[in-house]
């Protein structure tokens, strides 16, 4: 391959709008992590594993009542055709204060019974405080989904640096200045109004008219799927947590908790900046289902060259930089940390099948799968919680690298073996 040609094929790919939106967002992750780095080292050095246990319960409680802003709004106006949009966003828009005004009612509530579930009633303000920001956000929401619809994806790199990074720089001030878990806590809700300003800055869609809730049963009716498969990865990505919470002590749960975001905090950003780019990409290709393959196919390539490497190199790393970078006193986390760091490997690809479904029109099957899948997770996860957080560790592994690659080879033969 002579010079020209190479230079010709590298021009190709940078001018394909998936892979810019892809750049755009993994080099907005790259810069918040760089922030995130010195905030994960100041937390780690003056936060106890006391004050980890009670973030990792705080910040579980808040994800599952987060997951419930996920009805299928943004997946319904993304798949919405042109002539129908305008009136979706308008049923939306209203939709989401009323949802998340009453999910902020609903985390205040649910603050009370998970204090006394763990026994310790430090933890029903900062639930109550963290669920302030469902007051804030619906007035940025359609328009982030709007700019997520006209694949305009560096403005969504350029607020996730910039709030992120806020946040971050803000929590390692307030852990400087001795807050413990409100280091934590009080920044996210601080940089909710920098979220709304920025997509309101940079989209021209405004609320015009009445309150209108016409739409809201279609727009339930294709989200509702969607819903579930939200709930139910939330259900897998936080049950460990609850359970080392529940039955080891929040110490012990600190350590985990510790381990999973030093471990996996990297190859997470990325995978959410995979999946926010794939979607759209792959619905604007529904009018050509052989282009979709060839792009899906591609998206799996590029999903393990950046994958694999970086989850190899973090957990054969680990027993080195844990100790220097975030103090010795989690050296104990160092195992849980290194299988936690190969577990990330199996987990965009099940993603990318999830989003493949939705954009072919079958989120309902994708719903069911879940089902299935987060039955053998739990069952699982109560054998492997016998032996320690090593054993739970050891069980997240397990069960993500044999069920997602299944899960993603048959989807795409469902998706492209089949007569259109």
């Amino acid at each position: 391959m002579n010079f020209t040609t190479f230079q010709t094929k590298v021009k190709k790919k940078l001018n394909n709008k998936f892979v810019q939106n892809i750049g755009w967002l993994a080099g907005a992750e790259f810069a918040i992590r760089i922030v995130r780095l010195m905030t994960t080292v100041v937390l780690a050095r003056f936060l106890t594993q006391y004050d980890y246990g009670l973030a990792a319960i705080v910040l579980t409680t808040y994800e599952f009542t987060r997951v419930f802003t996920d009805i299928g709004i943004g997946a319904k106006l993304i798949q919405a055709e042109p002539e129908e949009l305008e009136d979706l966003c308008r049923n939306a828009y209203w939709l989401c204060w009323v949802l998340y005004s009453g999910l902020f009612l609903a985390q205040a509530v649910v603050a009370f019974p998970i204090a006394w579930f763990y026994g310790d009633n430090n933890l029903i303000l900062p639930i109550t405080v963290l669920g302030g920001v469902f007051l804030i956000t619906p007035i940025g929401v359609v328009q982030a989904i709007l700019l997520r619809r006209e694949n305009r994806l560096e403005i969504q790199a350029l607020n996730q640096t910039l709030v992120q990074g806020s946040s971050n720089l803000l929590s390692l001030v307030f852990a400087i200045l001795g807050l413990g878990i409100w280091a934590i806590v009080i920044p996210q809700l601080l940089v909710t109004p920098l979220w709304v300003y920025i997509y309101l800055r940079n989209h021209s869609w405004r609320p015009s008219g009445k309150f209108r809730k016409e739409k809201w049963s279609e727009i339930f009716g294709f989200g509702k799927n969607v819903l579930g498969v939200e709930l139910l990865k939330t259900l897998r990505t936080n049950l460990d947590y609850l359970l080392v919470g529940r039955f080891l002590g929040i110490k012990e749960l600190g350590i985990y908790f510790f381990a999973f975001n030093a471990g996996l905090g990297i190859s997470l950003s990325i995978i959410k900046s995979i999946n926010s780019a794939l979607l759209p990409h792959l619905c604007s290709m529904r009018q050509d289902w052989g282009k979709m393959k060839q792009q899906f196919y591609k998206s799996l390539k590029m999903i393990g060259a950046l994958i694999i490497p970086l989850a190899l190199l973090q957990s054969t790393l680990a027993p080195f930089y844990v100790p220097i970078v975030f103090g010795e006193k989690w050296i104990e986390a160092i195992p849980v940390l290194m299988i936690i760091c190969i577990s990330a490997i199996p987990r965009p690809f099940g993603d990318a099948a999830s989003q493949l479904m939705i954009a072919i029109g079958r989120p309902d099957i994708d719903f069911r799968w879940n089902i299935i899948f987060t039955i053998v997770f739990t069952l699982s996860l109560f054998v492997g919680i016998q032996w320690q957080v090593i054993g739970l560790a050891f069980t997240v592994l397990i069960v993500h690298a044999i069920a997602l690659p299944a899960y993603t080879i048959w989807a795409s033969r469902y998706a492209f073996n089949r007569p259109h």
